[in-house]
């Protein structure tokens, strides 16, 4: 990500008017509330991401019109968010923290820039688990505006887990203590904003540092970076939210595209899609 580096279904109606989606989400949430990690839902209910949004087309071609999007960090500092509007971009993401060291300096001016200029904004947070716990970075991600709040402009913030830019891939934990971790920052991001987080990761880094582990798919979106293709999700996961397709092209920063309609991803902003199940 940020390092550089549909079938899209129509809204069915149950017998009361209601999506049938929002009908699915209420029904499911019992089920979820004692599936958050690692037990089957029931059935019926599926991963967040497939009652969302149908699957697209594998190929970027068929996915940059969709709904486009991009993500940027302070390697573009500077960034016209107005042509950026006005050449059909509707959402971006924008990194806002590293570890619990390292705040993005452009990312209130991006941030806000994003949001003037008309689009759907959410920011993320590059992790480094083998510094600190996965509670103490959610902490800091949420302090230093990552942050959610009800509407329908910002989306939920993000978890950009990968590979390790400074030492070893899996920062030296094991693959048990990785998924602890994520769900350390996944449940320490909700109790802070009433909302899970999207999981930003590659398929590849994910198998090899989670050993494919699927728990995570219930509450938490997936957002993919397999550049040019989005076969092999991680386990868990039958469909992705997100894809950035390319590190690079008409945009600024990555270039990305949101797996539904501009309405869904109005929708995803807007209100409890990732909230947590009443108690």
């Amino acid at each position: 990500m940020p390092r550089g580096h549909r079938r899209s279904h129509d809204q069915t109606r149950d017998q009361k008017g209601e999506p049938l989606i929002r009908s699915l989400l209420l029904r499911c949430r019992p089920a979820a509330r004692h599936a958050r990690r690692g037990v089957a839902m029931a059935a019926g209910c599926g991963v967040i991401a497939a009652l969302a949004i149908s699957p697209v087309s594998a190929s970027a071609a068929a996915a940059a019109p969709a709904v486009p999007g991009l993500d940027v960090s302070n390697h573009q500092p500077s960034i016209d968010w107005s042509a950026v509007a006005a050449a059909g971009v509707q959402f971006a993401y924008i990194k806002a923290t590293e570890g619990t060291a390292i705040v993005n300096a452009d990312f209130a001016a991006q941030y806000h820039g994003a949001h003037q200029a008309g689009l759907i904004r959410g920011a993320y947070h590059f992790a480094l688990p083998g510094q600190s716990s996965g509670a103490a970075q959610a902490s800091y991600f949420v302090a230093n505006g990552g942050g959610w709040t009800a509407g329908s402009q910002t989306l939920p913030g993000a978890l950009d887990i990968e590979y390790n830019p400074h030492g070893p891939e899996c920062y030296g934990l094991s693959q048990s203590a990785m998924v602890a971790w994520i769900a350390d920052f996944t449940d320490t991001y909700q109790s802070l904003t009433t909302v899970f987080p999207v999981i930003y990761t590659p398929s590849a880094w994910w198998v090899t540092c989670t050993g494919n582990y699927s728990g995570f798919a219930d509450l938490d979106p997936l957002w993919i970076t397999n550049p040019g293709t989005t076969s092999a999700l991680p386990s868990g996961w039958s469909t992705y939210t997100f894809w950035q397709y390319a590190s690079s092209g008409t945009f600024p920063g990555d270039q990305d595209v949101f797996n539904g309609s501009s309405s869904q991803l109005q929708e995803l902003a807007a209100d409890d899609i990732l909230q947590a199940p009443d108690s």
